[in-house]
């Protein structure tokens, strides 16, 4: 008895009925002949009731469900979760999918409206786009079922409860593969320029022959073979590239529901999937006050899963960046040269030179990519047509810090310092790209 008192509902329609009822009963009073329709009716109305009622509850188990969410979810970007449904009724049910989703998704009345046939079972699609990365609790699968006449209801629910992680955006990395060989690169014309600090290495002990370089005897061979023998090296192929994240206050500007650090996470797992497959080695950090989430450049198996797994775990502590704590760090961790992609943000000139000394002497050792944002709030603002006062004002401000960011583009490059300014939205392609250049360039 109490779980039919659970799940049985009355609807809208039932109190309708009741309702026009009532109505007649009243105007029974002045006419008496509908006292007695009325009466009629309400016996009628009651008996339909109780026999919808019946058909919903004379089977044990009417509405059977089972929901398919995948391992984990892919941050900004679109996840599919099926629902495989069954009806046992041997009536057409009407039925009302109501699903318990993560608060991360802020949807509290999401659902999915159903029409069954006898004994039918169909598969119910629909998509979810988180926007934060972190554990998702998927709650419970309530279904509300009526019968063609829509008077009672029964309530089934699925306790198929289930945390999903959200990591950063993996779903579209087979795409970006596909893209990242732009066009524009083959048509731009790419000097080779020579390789600083490149390491060699050994490949085989050969006999000496002219034009070989005498400083690679091997002094121990030729004693040995009684003629001169030479060391024989191959360059190196696999560099090491590091993506590199501020996580400071300033990365935490939100444009498109994502914040600018987790368009940085989402690039750093393309890149670093588009660099392993590319031959090099991919590595990674965090830092702000303190250097994090540290992967060592590698070329391995195993290498995208520490990556993501080291992303998923990325938090801001909203302070300022330490950048000399970065060229520390750098130094320290880093012996050789490698390429480095550090994902930041610089709103304004002053903010830049700031931070530039230690900017510099990281790029004294390494080549240095600096990727930061083009606010579009301002584009918007600089590209709407001025008709008051004060939208020229707010043209003018805004064009002012639009220049403001190519400058800073320009003082990285007087520097020597390579960087790219991006929309947060085509971050990932374009920081693929500018990878691809500097590798086709042989600038590391």
């Amino acid at each position: 008895m109490k779980n039919f008192i659970k799940s049985f509902f009355l609807n809208d329609r039932f109190y309708y009925g009741i309702g026009v009822i009532t109505m007649l009963f009243i105007v029974g009073f002045f006419i008496p002949v509908f006292f007695g329709i009325s009466k009629v009716l309400l016996f009628s109305w009651l008996l339909i009731t109780v026999i919808d009622i019946i058909l919903l509850f004379s089977v044990k188990n009417g509405i059977t469900t089972e929901r398919t969410i995948p391992e984990r979810l892919s941050n900004g970007d679109e996840n599919r979760i099926s629902l495989n449904i069954k009806s046992n009724y041997r009536i057409v049910t009407k039925n009302s999918i109501l699903e318990e989703l993560p608060f991360q998704l802020q949807n509290r009345n999401f659902r999915l409206f159903q029409q069954l046939s006898s004994q039918e079972e169909i598969e119910l699609n629909y998509k979810v786009i988180p926007f934060k990365r972190g554990d998702y609790d998927f709650g419970n699968t309530n279904i509300y079922v009526s019968s063609m006449l829509q008077l009672a209801t029964r309530k089934y629910v699925s306790s198929e409860t289930k945390v999903v992680k959200c990591y950063p955006s993996f779903l579209k990395l087979n795409e970006l593969n596909i893209k990242a060989i732009s066009n524009n690169l083959h048509a731009q014309g790419s000097k080779k320029i020579r390789r600083i600090g490149n390491s060699m290495e050994f490949e085989q002990i050969k006999e000496y022959v002219t034009g070989d370089d005498i400083r690679t005897l091997n002094w121990k061979a030729t004693a040995k073979r009684n003629q001169l023998m030479v060391n024989q090296y191959v360059e190196e192929k696999s560099q090491p590239i590091y993506s590199v994240i501020d996580k400071g206050r300033q990365m935490q500007l939100h444009f498109e529901n994502l914040t600018l650090l987790d368009y940085a996470i989402n690039a750093t797992l393309a890149v670093s999937n588009t660099i392993l497959r590319k031959q090099d080695k991919a590595g990674m950090f965090s830092f702000a006050r303190k250097i994090d989430n540290i992967i060592v450049a590698e070329q391995r198996n195993s290498q995208m899963s520490l990556i993501s797994d080291a992303l998923y775990n990325i938090k801001t502590d909203f302070e300022e960046s330490d950048y000399s704590l970065l060229y520390a760090g750098i130094k320290r961790k880093i012996p050789s040269r490698s390429l480095l992609i550090l994902y930041t943000n610089f709103e304004t000139l002053d903010a830049l030179r700031r931070q530039l000394p230690y900017l510099r002497a990281i790029a004294k050792n390494h080549l240095l990519l600096v990727v930061f944002f083009e606010n579009t709030e301002l584009n918007k603002i600089a590209d709407k047509k001025a008709i008051t006062i004060e939208n020229v004002y707010d043209k003018i401000i805004a064009e002012k810090f639009m220049y403001e960011k190519k400058q800073i583009a320009n003082e990285l490059k007087k520097y020597g310092i390579q960087s790219v300014l991006t929309k947060p939205q085509n971050l990932t392609g374009d920081t693929i790209n500018k990878y691809l250049e500097l590798k086709l360039r042989g600038l590391f």
